[in-house]
């Protein structure tokens, strides 16, 4: 029954697609050990995989994001995942002993196409950049994904005066670092905040020492507030371009209040920015 049913949607796609050329698949890793995750950008309506030493997992009654991909040893196969709004995603999928990652989250631009038969018989190109709302999109499930998260790193920390930066991660995906921040205002006055800003610190050696410092632009914020309450804690999540430090060379996050003195510098050394999650 399961193979039919592969084949029925597989006769699907193919009817909505015309014309399409040969897609070179992405190949997705799996075991037995391990859940592989797969986050795609619309509920999961319909998953199926074309071999039974693949299991691909997905809630049935309430639709969600989220699918697990396990594997026993065996032969390559495919898996097909269609989105409740009709966009479908086919990966090669194989069994390895040993997995180098364990999450994928899938942008709207991997759609290999649409169930549904466009309001035109043209052929719609695909563009090679993801649209910005889609890359917006993906910046926010994935800081939310974080946030949620345990993982931490440990010593990147500092105080002043009853307000604690500290950077509790740092994650590298695809061509970005992800920032996870934490400011507890554990003081009896409200914080306003005025700005929090990377800035990369240059050290000159040589008789005359000096600093160069250079700002970086994230590309997205997350859950960044205006005030921080009384004892309230707060985190938010800095998206930037990959990056890597020299020796001579460090990240540093500096928050600065609005109207008050309680401002901090927090020096983070190039191998968390070297080594991240």
């Amino acid at each position: 029954m399961k193979n039919y049913l592969f084949i029925s949607v597989f006769i699907l796609v193919s009817t909505f697609t015309k014309a399409q050329n040969i897609l070179a698949l992405d190949t997705i890793y799996a075991n037995d050990q391990k859940n592989v995750a797969l986050f795609f950008p619309e509920p999961i309506r319909q998953g199926i995989t074309g071999s039974e030493n693949f299991v691909f997992t997905y809630n049935r009654e309430n639709e969600q994001y989220l699918g697990l991909l396990q594997a026993k040893p065996g032969k390559e196969s495919n898996l097909l995942v269609v989105n409740k709004d009709g966009s479908v995603f086919s990966y090669i999928i194989k069994y390895r002993e040993r997995l180098s990652k364990l999450n994928y989250f899938i942008p709207m631009s991997s759609s290999i196409g649409n169930e549904r038969p466009a309001a035109s018989d043209s052929i719609k190109v695909a563009n090679s950049e993801p649209h910005i709302e889609n890359r917006e999109q993906y910046y926010k499930r994935f800081c939310s994904y974080l946030l949620d998260g345990k993982q931490r790193i440990s010593r990147l920390k500092k105080r002043k005066e009853g307000i604690v930066l500290s950077v509790e991660n740092i994650v590298f995906d695809k061509d970005e670092l992800y920032f996870v921040i934490q400011i507890k205002n554990n003081s009896s006055l409200d914080y306003d905040l005025n700005f929090l800003n990377l800035s990369i610190e240059t050290r000159q050696k040589g008789k005359k020492k000096s600093l160069q410092k250079l700002y970086q632009e994230p590309l997205f914020r997350y859950n960044v507030p205006s005030r921080i309450t009384k004892n309230e804690t707060v985190r938010l999540v800095y998206v930037l371009p990959k990056f890597s430090l020299s020796n001579e060379r460090r990240s540093v996050f500096e928050l600065n209040e609005k109207g008050g003195e309680r401002n901090i510098k927090l020096k983070i050394g190039h191998r968390f920015v070297n080594d991240p999650n």
